[in-house]
């Protein structure tokens, strides 16, 4: 999905076969250099956002032994498929919506659309193991939690699903060259139009298979994301009154604390079903809706890069989401961007001496207590797991 001048020889057509065949010429690239400029910028900022914070989040669940939990190890995986996405969606898709054609050879074409499925529908069922595995630790605290070992059994199944329910699309994907279409460059350099697309021995069954990942990977898992937070949030609602002889002061404190996870669990849901709606509209469309050549022209060429840079938008926001609403990975945030700071602090104290004692204090006081506050909120009971999972105290079950 790239451009790359070398791939094809440069096709003289002589005059001779102009008048016998109707040639179709395509502009090699899209897009006007502005228009293509502001792709770019939007593509690589959302792609700098995805990889940056997935891999912070990655590391701090990785490093800090304390930080895996049951709900932390499914973060962890939503971590790694989102960081396939931008990987592997983000760039050959924005080239893909930049260039006409496709420059690469098949297997590569067979690829890259196994990887861009599993890794967007791992993504989606880990939101949907989230969303569980929070609704068991909160309106059904007393019921036995998962372990480390099913939440891992959990996340192979995960990715067992994304390969199972994407071979098809693996299996049809092929290259084909269009005939009588060619490519032109800004040069006036002209070249064969190849195309990577799902070649189906039937029209219908293309349009079976979008309405299958339709509702697998977007309506199903909506559902069951909307049921849970609806579940989880009318218990947190109901128990928002402060407990019988608690102070006032300490029972808005609570509520306080239930606000804030009632307003995450909205956020989520409602971030997830904007962000996926505009590109699985289009995809219906295509195959279901009777666009005429002009209106296929302007979804392709316009409509389409602007619903791929939206869906690709969650997978940048997961790790913000999560990471703001959740106080130990927002520590873990603080740490991580600490971490050079104090590295040049510590160089210079072993060097020149502490500048003052209240500077070694701030430097190294804080690092232990993220440590020790992260072990004391993270290390949950035994019959409980989940950074969300209530605790028996009453008010610190919040805190996390």
């Amino acid at each position: 999905i790239g451009p790359s001048y070398g791939t094809w020889p440069n096709s003289t057509i002589s005059e001779s076969h102009l008048l016998r065949e109707n040639y179709t010429f395509l502009a090699y690239y899209q897009h006007s250099s502005p228009v293509a400029a502001m792709f770019i910028l939007a593509y690589t900022f959302i792609f700098l956002m995805c990889v940056i914070g997935n891999i912070l989040v990655c590391f701090i669940v990785v490093k800090n032994r304390q930080m895996r939990t049951v709900t932390n190890m499914f973060i962890l995986n939503l971590a790694i498929s989102d960081l396939l996405v931008g990987i592997f969606c983000m760039p050959t898709t924005l080239v893909d919506n930049l260039i006409t054609g496709w420059p690469f050879d098949n297997t590569m074409c067979k690829m890259s659309g196994l990887v861009q499925g599993m890794s967007v529908s791992a993504s989606v069922f880990t939101l949907v193991a989230i969303a569980v595995e929070r609704f068991r630790c909160i309106v059904h605290p007393f019921r036995q939690k998962l372990t480390l070992r099913k939440a891992l059994v959990t996340i192979a199944i995960i990715w067992v699903l994304a390969l199972l329910i994407m071979c098809p699309a693996a299996i049809t994907l092929t290259v084909t060259r269009e005939e009588h279409h060619f490519m032109v460059d800004t040069y006036n350099n002209s070249y064969p139009l190849y195309s990577c697309w799902e070649a189906w021995p039937e029209t219908g069954m293309r349009r079976i298979y979008t309405t299958v990942l339709f509702s697998h990977i977007y309506v199903a898992p909506l559902a069951l994301i909307i049921v849970m937070y609806a579940r989880i949030a009318f218990k947190l609602f109901k128990s928002v009154a402060p407990a019988h002889g608690q102070e006032e002061p300490e029972g808005r404190k609570v509520s306080r604390r239930k606000a804030k996870v009632i307003n995450m669990l909205i956020i989520v849901a409602l971030f997830f079903t904007l962000s996926w709606l505009p590109l699985w509209t289009l995809m219906l469309m295509m195959d279901y809706g009777q666009l005429s050549e002009g209106q296929l022209h302007l979804v392709t060429v316009y409509v389409f890069p602007f619903a791929h840079w939206l869906a690709f938008f969650n997978s940048s926001a997961n790790p913000i989401i999560y990471g703001y609403f959740n106080e130990n990975f927002r520590r873990g945030f603080q740490e991580a961007f600490r971490a050079p700071i104090c590295s040049f602090h510590c160089h210079h104290l072993h060097h020149h001496g502490p500048y003052t004692p209240r500077t070694h204090g701030i430097l190294f006081g804080a690092r232990n207590r993220v440590f020790t506050h992260t072990r004391a909120s993270d290390s949950p009971p035994a019959s409980e797991s989940g950074p969300l999972a209530p605790r028996r105290t009453g008010v610190h079950a919040w805190d996390s």
